[in-house]
């Protein structure tokens, strides 16, 4: 049986805010200000990614893939909920300049993943070819820095715990596994357009106009 990868995406997206909650109840967290900030960034993110699901999709994720392979997708989104396990397990409160930090990072994060995609989204649906303007002229990939603000603002909450490095390490595996294989697939499979190579030499690759 084969599977849209948006579904274990989408579902696993639409629960983080539940997950945290419970997380939230079962070890007594109620006046912990980091685990409620978490929540709110964590689970506010999930409920915009399944609504951007909805009104601009990504074509990437209409791909249909085996039950195991849908297994790894779901197992691999629960991982990103290790902060908030950290959070809640340990009774860890984050320093106000942290959680200010982590606030501006994820709010910027949001910006660039959500308009990148949908600026994506509406050029596509009435032309093919190359994107280059907008939030694309400043880098290749958008969409990728947002979603590293975004998880960076997440795995910050932590970043005073003894436990830190757990999170940071779970993002490093995804960005060196995942997220650069992709973007390069991408940029391969974008080559064929005309210009291509000229775009890549003056635009950045994930961080606007440095990397």
């Amino acid at each position: 049986m084969l599977i849209k990868q948006k579904y274990p995406i989408d579902f696993a997206k639409s629960i983080t805010w539940l997950v945290v909650l419970g997380l939230i109840y079962y070890f007594n967290q109620f006046d912990n200000i980091t685990a409620w900030i978490y929540f709110c960034l964590h689970g506010s993110y999930g409920i915009m990614w399944v609504m951007k699901s909805r009104i601009f999709p990504d074509k990437n994720w209409e791909r249909k893939a085996g039950i195991l392979y849908t297994i790894f997708i779901l197992f691999g989104l629960m991982v990103y909920w290790a902060p908030a396990f950290i959070i809640t397990m340990t009774s860890h409160e984050a320093s106000l300049e942290v959680i200010v930090t982590a606030v501006i990072l994820f709010s910027f994060g949001v910006y660039y993943h959500f308009a990148s995609d949908m600026q994506k989204y509406i050029y596509l649906k009435y032309n093919s070819g190359l994107i280059t303007d907008g939030l694309w002229q400043q880098c290749r990939h958008p969409n990728y820095f947002g979603e590293l603000l975004i998880y960076s603002s997440f795995l910050l909450l932590t970043i005073e715990s003894s436990l830190w490095w757990i999170p940071v390490l779970i993002l490093s595996i995804f960005i060196c596994i995942i997220w650069i294989p992709g973007m390069k697939r991408i940029d391969k499979s974008l080559s064929r357009f005309e210009g291509h190579e000229a775009y890549k030499k003056k635009t950045a690759f994930i961080i606007p106009y440095i990397l």
